[in-house]
């Protein structure tokens, strides 16, 4: 354990977190939403610091990432635990596991410079925050990031985007990248399905673009939850207003037999993918994306002025026609950061 860093003590031993937009105001010798801080005689402790539960040598396609230094490799890692309770999360096995305390127990430290010396022994141009949300274990990350900033390895979030004003502050001077899921523009979808609220993540995608750190935009379609027509058309037109139209917005597929919880729906249909596909493209997005229809050609990046194909993938596998992120057709700049 670790005392954190992001709480403020009140009366009584409560503690009042301030990592992330729940704000949970923890009694002595309870847990926070997340259940991986823990108040301890008016003290709140990280229980997860130091220890990564998943690490894997990823390509950054994965993340997904588009544009951010496409083709390189991304030193991935996620601890156990969550600020979310996603009905549909495929890393539910560590998001929500069961007695995470004491599965804690069994999971090996690993110092921040390990982590370093790991990334740079695989050819790992980035490290990557993932699998579960990395708010709730921002000391360790930032303990990682500020490392990682000084051997110019890239700092990337994978994220729900709910962390708080001080979280996300902290974290702005090292993050080089940030990919957030939009899962709605429905604050019904998200009290329901996500134990959480829509507005934070609007106001954190918002924040991120303006301090101009590269975001891209995650959005899985979950039949009959998630995938109204007119809701992506707003999500669209949220982007492409109130971010960027050079925003990339990944729009993907739902598998059931992955899920948590969402076990009896259906899998999503390509043809509500492609819908969605039109609708992005319709509100001015100049790199819309579609996921898990692997070989599809809207994976593929072209160029908005000229049409011209630059970028092709199938799977993690990519071809790469661009001049140094500039159209080889036009010159056109094509959003990249190599």
């Amino acid at each position: 354990m670790q005392e954190a860093k992001f709480y403020q003590k009140k009366e009584n031993n409560i503690v009042q977190c301030r990592l992330c937009s729940h704000f949970c105001l923890i009694a002595d010798n309870k847990f926070g939403l997340c259940r991986t801080r823990k108040n301890i005689a008016g003290k709140l402790y990280s229980l997860i610091y130091a220890k990564p539960a998943a690490i894997n040598i990823d390509p950054i396609e994965k993340k997904p990432f588009f544009h951010f230094m496409p083709g390189t490799l991304s030193y991935s890692i996620g601890t156990l635990g969550c600020n979310f309770a996603c009905a549909n999360c495929l890393n539910w096995n560590i998001t929500q596991i069961k007695n995470l305390a004491k599965n804690l127990e069994n999971t090996t430290p690993i110092n921040p410079e390990k982590i370093i010396s790991e990334a740079i022994y695989n050819d790992c141009r980035s490290i990557a925050y993932t699998y579960n949300e990395p708010t709730i274990w921002t000391e360790y990350a930032l303990d990682i990031m500020k490392l990682a900033h000084d051997k110019n390895i890239k700092n990337v979030w994978v994220s729900n985007g709910y962390m708080s004003q001080e979280c996300s502050q902290s974290i702005i001077p090292y993050l080089d990248a940030i990919n957030i899921d939009l899962k709605s523009m429905d604050e019904k979808f998200y009290k329901n399905n996500c134990r959480a609220k829509l507005g934070p993540v609007l106001e954190n995608l918002k924040f991120f673009k303006k301090e101009q750190v590269h975001l891209e935009v995650t959005t899985l379609i979950i039949p009959s939850l998630s995938s109204d027509l007119k809701m992506l058309k707003e999500a669209a037109e949220f982007i492409a207003s109130e971010l960027d139209t050079d925003t990339p917005w990944h729009i993907s597929k739902f598998s059931p037999d992955l899920s948590w919880k969402l076990k009896e729906l259906a899998t999503t249909g390509d043809d509500l993918i492609y819908q969605a596909y039109e609708i992005g493209k319709d509100a001015g997005l100049r790199y819309v994306y579609v996921g898990n229809i692997p070989g599809d050609q809207k994976e593929n990046t072209y160029c908005p002025k000229c049409g011209e194909s630059v970028i092709n993938r199938f799977g993690y596998h990519i071809e790469r026609f661009d001049k140094h992120g500039n159209c080889p057709q036009c010159d056109k700049n094509l959003d990249i950061i190599e």
